[in-house]
């Protein structure tokens, strides 16, 4: 074990230990505060785009929960998407990278919603820069505030994470998108933990816009065929689900046969 991997292992076991034995909020006062300056910085934004469109009813402006608040919102934003495109544009990104960065439940319904305003190409990139862009915000914000968070919450993933990382620290990239293309370590968990168990943020950005595309543009694929979705489920047939099995073993091969030669 090299001196990083100790490190680590020292502060995951004592941190874990520290925070769970205190039963106090994990944030200091400072860290709130830093927070809460993230937060109003994207509610200026999205004031700022508020106050650029047209007087008219936006009650429908609402972070979609289900199928029928998304179809709801895609039928209202058609219009505005063609007349106030830059609006629409900057109002979506602020939305996505918000939920990225604080790990708010949704964001599928935001793919969805970029095939069904966009189409397939412009709401692939569209996803995928967002996407990005709200994971490295995340991993920033953690790295200045986020250790305690990830401590008192998630104390086995993180031990189970940080001797994954050390393990396969010469091949990182290969794991990571095996991370990001298979359900083994929910997206909102990598991006929060990655910077407590030193992932190069090189290696984080490569494996997100890389590892994230497959799945961005099976779900912006679907937001086309909005009105044809019963559930959020179908957006995963079988065809789907093996094709982002296939790429996630050929991205972790090279860390396994590596592992196996030594």
């Amino acid at each position: 074990m090299d001196a990083t991997a100790a490190r680590n292992t020292c502060i995951v076991s004592g941190g874990v230990k520290s925070k769970a034995e205190s039963g106090k909020f994990p944030l200091t006062a400072w860290e709130v505060a830093a927070a809460g300056g993230v937060v109003l910085g994207f509610v200026f934004g999205l004031v700022g785009v508020y106050l650029t469109l047209p007087a008219s009813d936006y009650s429908f402006l609402k972070l979609p929960r289900s199928l029928e608040d998304l179809q709801l919102l895609r039928d209202n934003l058609e219009t505005y998407t063609s007349d106030y495109t830059i609006q629409v544009l900057v109002g979506y990104c602020l939305v996505y990278i918000f939920m990225q960065t604080f790990m708010i439940p949704g964001t599928v319904f935001m793919s969805l919603l970029a095939g069904a305003l966009f189409g397939v190409f412009k709401g692939v990139a569209l996803v995928v820069f967002t996407a990005t862009a709200g994971a490295s915000s995340c991993f920033f914000l953690s790295k200045l505030i986020g250790r305690p968070l990830v401590f008192s919450l998630w104390p086995d993933k993180l031990t189970f994470f940080q001797a994954q990382v050390a393990k396969r620290r010469e091949r990182l990239l290969n794991y990571m998108l095996f991370l990001r293309v298979t359900p083994t370590l929910p997206n909102t968990f990598i991006n929060v933990a990655s910077p407590i168990v030193d992932v190069p943020y090189h290696i984080f950005l490569l494996a997100t816009v890389i590892g994230l595309t497959p799945a961005a543009f099976v779900t912006v694929r679907a937001g086309i065929a909005l009105g044809e979705l019963q559930s959020v489920g179908d957006l995963y047939d079988f065809q789907s689900l093996a094709t982002l099995f296939l790429i996630g073993v050929v991205s972790v091969t090279p860390t396994l046969i590596g592992s196996k030669s030594k």
